[in-house]
């Protein structure tokens, strides 16, 4: 493979909760389901980016996201799933689907997050994605990324194999995609030919007219237990079978054109590709489907940090100024750090950075981020103390607490157009050489450095208060002390 795997198209939030039923509600005779364990993933195009960076590929996911909790969450898993997330702004909420499971087995589904938002334009960086892909998986669940006119353009130009998974309410595959993907009842409702003969005949025929209507290299309609048909241009279909699987089926269709998608970019014939489709898929249910397949640092993603102390503090409050701010067209500024103890060094880097935009959201590392990254003795002040100083600053809109090592993720939701960083960066080479350059160039926002006041470190005050001691620009007084010291940071943001 000479490029990224891309894959393209609605993404939502699943959700599986797992629990017991015992006893029928009081006022209702329905099942309590007491709930033991709960698992979020990426669902739709996301489960097949997360399938497909799994087998080791270069993957990339171009969909859009909702400035909201359940994006914020999106982010998060597919980058501990090692998928490049290309965000696409998205009107209204994440579509999330919840699925209440008793011993394994579903016992209802819960789908909330309202009308299908409407995307919107992509970057230069999304085309030029697209234009050097080995290959593109369009995953469309109908909500509305497969019908972007900018994105069918591109990928009507690409060069790369084109696998498109269709949907009924989704628009037709874009014409010359090398193989398309839907399964039996997609397939009938969306060649509408009349009914009648076989099982295989009535797939056939149905394969043949989507072949003929998208002007598609192949089409293979898949059979669920029975495997897969491939219609080619011939008249004669090839009926590829599956070995004997029973378990949960839920994603097995995008584990299907996933890893179809990935032998084609290795070089695979269309018919090699649907044979290892089929293995691969009837394997993924037999061995338990999307609760044992789902990569283990995805499965390890712990909840989402919950931070009592304001409006200004979360996801929530993040999504909601920063959609705010694009309706009236602003501009959007983010910085991020420990921020472990608040000292005028890193007063000044806010205030520079709020002056940038017309909003700022400082993403904060939690208390495990910060350990993990300055050792067992830090941070000296807790998240929520350091998440509630830094949101009654003036400059500050809004604080979004993360876990992981780096922002990306954070960045990846929030997609700000502007990120600062405070320090000495100019010095070696330009805001250009910053790890969060790239991140920011996939919806063409930019970073900048904004310089610190020399000589405030919050290791220096730390090793200063426990010597007893003052030091330059922090005098000594009878109260000085790490309990007296003004918390977060500008220098040891970096």
């Amino acid at each position: 493979m000479t490029g990224p795997v891309v894959v393209l198209g609605d993404t939502l939030l699943d959700r599986d909760v797992e629990g017991l039923v015992n006893r029928l509600c009081p006022d209702s005779p329905v099942p309590v389901l007491d709930e033991t364990t709960s698992v979020d993933r990426p669902g739709g195009a996301g489960l097949a980016a997360v399938f497909a960076a799994a087998e080791g590929a270069e993957v990339a996911l171009v969909t859009a996201v909702a400035d909201d909790a359940g994006g914020a969450r999106l982010g998060v898993l597919l980058a501990a799933a090692g998928v490049q997330l290309y965000a696409l702004p998205l009107a209204g909420a994440t579509p999330e689907k919840v699925r209440l499971r008793v011993r394994g087995r579903v016992l209802l589904r819960h789908d909330r997050g309202g009308a299908t938002g409407v995307p919107g334009e992509p970057s230069e960086a999304v085309l030029r994605l697209l234009a050097r892909a080995s290959a593109v998986l369009v995953s469309d669940y109908g909500r509305g990324v497969a019908g972007q006119p900018a994105l069918r353009a591109a990928l009507a130009a690409t060069r790369a194999p084109v696998v498109w998974d269709p949907h009924p309410r989704g628009p037709a595959a874009v014409p010359g995609v090398h193989l398309a993907t839907p399964n039996e009842p997609e397939a009938r409702e969306l060649a509408k030919t009349p009914p009648g003969g076989s099982r295989l005949a009535t797939a056939s025929r149905n394969a043949q007219a989507l072949r003929r209507r998208w002007q598609a290299g192949a089409v293979a309609v898949t059979l669920g237990g029975d495997g897969a048909l491939l219609c080619h241009a011939g008249s004669t279909p090839l009926v590829v079978p599956a070995p004997a699987a029973e378990g949960d089926t839920c994603g097995a269709g995008d584990r299907f054109a996933a890893t179809a998608t990935l032998a084609l970019a290795r070089g695979a014939l269309v018919s090699e590709a649907v044979q290892a489709a089929v293995t691969e898929a009837s394997a993924y249910v037999a061995g338990g489907g999307v609760a044992t397949a789902l990569p283990a640092p995805v499965r390890a993603v712990p909840p989402a940090v919950v931070t009592a102390g304001g409006d200004r503090i979360g996801a929530v409050a993040a999504g909601e100024v920063v959609a705010r701010v694009r309706a009236a067209g602003g501009t959007v500024v983010a910085t991020g750090g420990c921020f472990d103890l608040l000292h005028a060094g890193h007063v000044a880097t806010l205030q520079a950075a709020r002056q940038l935009g017309d909003c700022l959201v400082v993403c904060l590392n939690s208390d495990a981020s910060v350990a993990g990254l300055k050792g067992p003795e830090r941070p000296v002040v807790p998240q929520g103390d350091r998440g509630r100083l830094l949101a009654a600053l003036g400059c500050v809109d809004a604080v979004l607490i993360f876990d992981e090592p780096t922002p990306h993720a954070a960045l990846s939701w929030l997609r700000p157009d502007i990120w600062v960083k405070g320090g000495d960066y100019a010095s070696g080479g330009g805001a250009q050489t910053l790890p969060e350059s790239e991140i920011l160039a996939r919806w063409g926002g930019h970073t900048v450095v904004v310089p610190y006041l020399d000589g405030r470190s919050t290791t220096d005050m730390i090793a200063a208060a426990r010597a007893g001691r003052g030091r330059a620009g922090w005098p000594a007084t009878a109260e000085t002390g790490p309990e007296t010291v003004v918390r977060s940071t500008a220098k040891e943001a970096r």
